[in-house]
């Protein structure tokens, strides 16, 4: 019994891959979808394989698996690129809502600002997130050293930078009055993680 299964499977499959490949492949786009579509419609045609008609009958029978799939992937996705747009929407209105910040001293947002993308990341990392050398070189995939190197002279970089606009460092790292007043971009990154 097993065996004649599988050789009827077998011999539904040669016959209509091709003809279900086509009729899926013209109905999407994307090489990933269709192979999953057309990989689900044989597995539906597997488990009910006894529902399957004989003949040329079965092509008619794979076709409309196969369309139950594409409309089942085209819904799923409708509902991700809805939830996607709803998600975005109530998160813009949220920070809409939620006024930024003030910094207490803009001229050092402004500085780290005018810092290389790389840079600002890692004192970000190292300042805002609190992450040591290790957590850091784990979410860039680098090594410890790596980071270690790179942060310090991140640092050097951002102290010349206050320096050209007139921030000495003392007055950079003096606390704020209000910590909950600065803005990410306006924190000085600590030194906290070089130790790390």
């Amino acid at each position: 019994m097993g065996h004649e299964r599988s050789a009827r499977f077998e011999e539904l499959y040669e016959a209509h891959l091709g003809h279900v490949t086509g009729y899926v492949r013209r109905r999407t786009g994307d090489a990933d979808d269709a192979a999953d579509v057309i990989a689900e419609t044989f597995l539906v045609a597997w488990r009910r394989l006894d529902d399957v008609p004989p003949g040329d009958e079965a092509r008619f029978y794979l076709y409309g698996v196969a369309r139950r799939t594409l409309a089942n992937l085209h819904r799923g996705q409708r509902r991700r690129r809805d939830l996607t747009t709803r998600i975005g929407q109530q998160l813009a209105a949220d920070l809409a809502s939620a006024p930024a910040p003030e910094p207490d001293r803009p001229e050092i947002g402004a500085a780290f600002r005018a810092l290389p993308d790389g840079d600002r990341e890692l004192l970000g990392l190292a300042s805002w997130e609190g992450l040591d050398n290790g957590q850091i070189a784990t979410v860039l995939g680098v090594s410890r050293n790596a980071v270690r190197v790179r942060l310090h002279r991140a640092r050097r970089r951002f102290t010349r930078e206050l320096e050209r606009r007139g921030i000495s460092r003392e007055v950079a790292r003096a606390p704020a009055a209000r910590s909950d007043r600065l803005a990410p971009d306006t924190r000085v990154p600590s030194r906290k993680a070089e130790s790390a």
